[in-house]
């Protein structure tokens, strides 16, 4: 029986992986960017009333640095991976940051359903309030898987760290 290299076929995935975090980044991004100025209420307006009149699109770019840092971390822990270097105390408060950064975006989105639900006046709230349920839902999963993976991790350095006392 032949046994396969691992190294290969991580190293592969790995990239695929990052290469999928960079085309999120950029659609993100271009979303955030190109969005505001394709929307139906911004027709006609200037580039300063679309983009520093609105509060609810200020609360919006604020609440997209935490995805792009999450992004960041991810790509990190990809490149941990890549290197074999898993079980680190720097992938553990990488997993840390990307839960907070969950429950920073799921705090923003429900500041964000609240000013939809008050401020919205005549407009139909219920396609931008089912778009901020899908975000939090969203948010709360990645936050939620974060802190099992790093509780798991930490548990995993910390048994680690008693064999090689006792070693």
């Amino acid at each position: 029986m032949k046994t396969h290299d691992a190294q290969p076929i991580r190293r592969s995935s790995t990239v695929i992986l990052q290469a999928a975090l960079v085309v999120i980044g950029l659609a993100a991004l271009a979303a955030l960017l190109l969005g505001p100025r394709i929307e139906g209420r911004n027709i006609g307006r200037t580039n300063f009333e679309i983009y520093f009149t609105d509060p609810f699109l200020l609360l919006v770019y604020i609440g997209s640095v935490p995805f792009f840092v999450a992004l960041y971390k991810a790509f990190g822990i990809l490149n941990r991976i890549r290197e074999n270097k898993v079980f680190t105390s720097e992938v553990v408060n990488s997993l840390r940051v990307i839960k907070y950064c969950g429950l920073a975006i799921l705090g923003f989105v429900t500041v964000a359903e609240l000013l939809i639900i008050f401020t919205s006046g005549n407009d139909d709230r219920a396609g931008g309030v089912m778009m901020g349920v899908l975000v939090a839902f969203c948010a709360a999963v990645i936050a939620t898987a974060a802190a099992l993976l790093e509780r798991i991790l930490q548990n995993a350095i910390d048994i680690k760290n008693e064999n090689d006392l006792t070693v």
